[in-house]
């Protein structure tokens, strides 16, 4: 597949109507497709956003020509999967060709606001993959002019369609930082999606998809793989620093943050975070070749499709400046 490396929309930091602004302006110097966060609430009261990413995405259709998706959803609490269903395939009937849909498993700062129990890890993992059968099953019933339903462990459906849908089903990819899920994920879904960690982690992930692919008789070398990579640049270190620190602490934070329930907890919690602890886990540099070399190494595991954010505000410089000195550079 050929490499494409698009533009990562934090809605947790931007209005909706500068995020569309800077979206054009990134697919202008040579950005593909945009992966839009789908937050109810921010990270930190600091980023200061949460617009409703299917809102978002539509609009993005109409501003844009690339690929658009969320990046990702959670199909278990906030939605029930019937509804994720809905509002996927209505965009991929306007958009046709354009729109994927990324599942995840869910984080507490956006799931518990419904005040439904919050449940551990392999429950959430598990609720998200019979969420995928339903919308599977809701995508294929309704393009055969059939009724779906299903009664399962954690939801049910009763007898019904969707009565608008495209031509053929978007795609689904799964997003996992696990070799577990990774590999469920090879089985029934239709790509992956994960988050920059070290290389060796990664890799491991696309070995255990794989296999997963594998074992479901598909090759993974023709399946999407997905990566987004967080990174800090501005024109001096100081700067790019300063916007880690300031505006992606979590970015730093060496914990499982998938219970934590507010975003002033994580406030709190950041004032702890000191640079060095960036190391390892996203490129801080005022040098752009710096960030060329990372993204490379990303490529060259065999990712598709690269999504970049740049934590700082400064995004109409950093899309310029990314535009003529890092993406015409990166090769597969």
């Amino acid at each position: 597949m050929a490499l494409t490396i698009g533009y990562a929309a934090a809605l947790e930091q931007f209005h909706p109507t500068e995020v569309l602004e800077i979206a054009g302006l990134a697919e202008e110097h040579g950005f593909s497709g945009v992966m839009a966060a789908d937050h109810f609430q921010p990270w930190t009261p600091t980023q200061g956003q949460a617009s409703f990413v299917w809102n978002v995405l539509a609009a993005l259709g109409e501003r844009t020509r690339g690929d658009i998706g969320p990046g990702v959803t959670a199909p278990t609490f906030r939605y029930h999967p019937a509804v994720v269903a809905q509002a996927s395939a209505t965009l991929a009937a306007m958009y046709p060709g354009r729109h994927w849909l990324g599942l995840g498993s869910g984080e507490a700062l956006n799931e518990h606001v419904v005040g439904a129990y919050w449940p551990e890890a392999p429950e959430r993992i598990n609720r998200m993959f019979e969420a995928l059968d339903i919308i599977r099953k809701l995508f294929t019933a309704s393009l055969a002019g059939r009724d779906a339903k299903h009664a399962g462990m954690y939801y049910r459906l009763e007898s019904t369609r969707l009565w608008t849908m495209p031509e053929e089903p978007p795609p689904i990819f799964v997003a996992t930082g696990g070799p577990v899920t990774a590999r469920r994920a090879g089985k029934h879904a239709d790509g992956l999606i994960t988050v920059g960690a070290p290389v060796e982690k990664v890799a491991g992930l696309l070995d255990r998809f794989a296999a997963g692919a594998r074992e479901a008789g598909k090759d993974a070398t023709t399946l999407p793989k997905i990566i987004q990579l967080h990174l800090s640049w501005a024109p001096t270190e100081e700067e790019a620093v300063t916007n880690a620190v300031e505006q992606w602490p979590n970015g730093a934070m060496r914990f499982p943050k998938a219970d934590i329930r507010s975003p002033f907890d994580f406030a709190a919690m950041a004032r702890l975070v000191r640079p060095e602890d960036f190391a390892g886990r996203m490129v801080i540099s005022a040098d752009p070749d710096v960030h060329r070399a990372e993204i490379q190494r990303y490529a060259d595991l065999g990712f598709d499709r690269i999504y970049l954010h740049n934590v700082g505000r400064n995004q109409r410089e950093w899309v310029e400046v990314f535009g003529r000195e890092v993406l015409p550079k990166v090769v597969r």
